[in-house]
């Protein structure tokens, strides 16, 4: 089965043919798997190599004129090194580009931690208007990327992810899904945390709610899954506690308690598989249940 990233690939290549206002700007990343794209659409696809202060300017200057476009390489690279550029070029100027992403938190850990970002979605809350989608599944990934293409001119961040759950979920751009339900407090998984958080619950009277996209954050839908008892836990696949303040927001006229779980701001200084890194940071299913019971039940 192909990967989300694979799957990006292809469903872009598809969307430039179809599209003559799409356009595609690489730093390298990926640049091999759009030989094909770049053949067909050579002014439509733009490789400005390992620069990637150059890969957002290009980005604005092409929405600047009209485009549509799509800025593509690993999360630390397309949010952390060229975060000046993310707020002026596109911000600023008030024009919109989608931001397609790969190797977000944990997915390479040989990469070492320049290739790791899991303040990516946090630093973005520092910004006004962004729409950030996070799929657990190629599936998802297919129908969230043609939504953020089709998306006006907003500026759109895609986080994609080697780690994946088994199957995809329905989703709606915007909207979380209920996947079980219960009254003992709501969980919320984002994205691959889904396959685990379910695990990690399996036989407890809670509700599971899940979310593909978290910004804007589905405030009424939480609202909805609380109940009587507003205990919610959110599960994310990168900084913890990113989107805990969402959470406060949604339920500010009740009683309520908020545990945000994640990657931890302390550094492992390890290489390892992703599980591992999972298990280092709390988020595998055995871990998870002992962090959630504690809390809920």
């Amino acid at each position: 089965m192909d990967t989300m990233r694979e799957r990006f690939i292809d469903v872009t290549t598809r969307l430039l043919d179809d599209d003559p206002r799409l356009a595609l700007v690489l730093a390298d990343i990926s640049a091999a798997g759009f030989t094909g794209a770049a053949g067909s659409h050579p002014d439509r696809v733009i490789n400005v190599g390992i620069r990637e202060q150059l890969l957002i300017g290009a980005a604005g200057g092409l929405a600047l004129t009209g485009m549509r476009p799509i800025a593509h390489t690993f999360a630390s690279f397309l949010i952390e090194r060229p975060f000046e550029q993310v707020k002026l070029d596109l911000v600023h100027q008030g024009v919109g580009a989608v931001l397609v992403s790969a190797a977000g938190s944990y997915d390479w850990p040989a990469g070492g931690r320049t290739h790791m970002a899991p303040g990516d979605v946090a630093l973005l809350d520092t910004l006004p208007g962004w729409t950030v989608h996070v799929p657990g599944h190629p599936d998802e990934a297919e129908q969230l990327l043609r939504h953020a293409v089709a998306d006006g001119d907003r500026n759109v961040y895609v986080r994609l992810s080697e780690h994946r759950n088994a199957t995809a979920v329905p989703v709606e751009a915007g909207r979380f899904t209920t996947v079980r339900t219960g009254s003992k407090g709501v969980v919320l998984a984002v994205g691959p945390m889904l396959d685990a958080v379910l695990a990690a619950t399996e036989g407890v009277d809670a509700t599971v709610l899940y979310a593909a996209t978290v910004r804007p954050f589905d405030a009424a839908g939480l609202r909805a899954a609380v109940g009587a008892r507003a205990d919610v836990v959110l599960v994310e696949p990168y900084l913890a506690g990113t989107s805990a303040g969402e959470a406060h927001a949604a339920l500010n006229d009740r009683p309520h308690r908020v545990l945000g779980l994640g990657v931890p701001r302390e550094e492992h200084r390890h290489y390892g598989s992703i599980a591992e890194h999972l298990a280092a940071y709390g988020l595998d299913p055995a871990s998870l249940r002992d962090r959630i019971g504690t809390f809920l039940w």
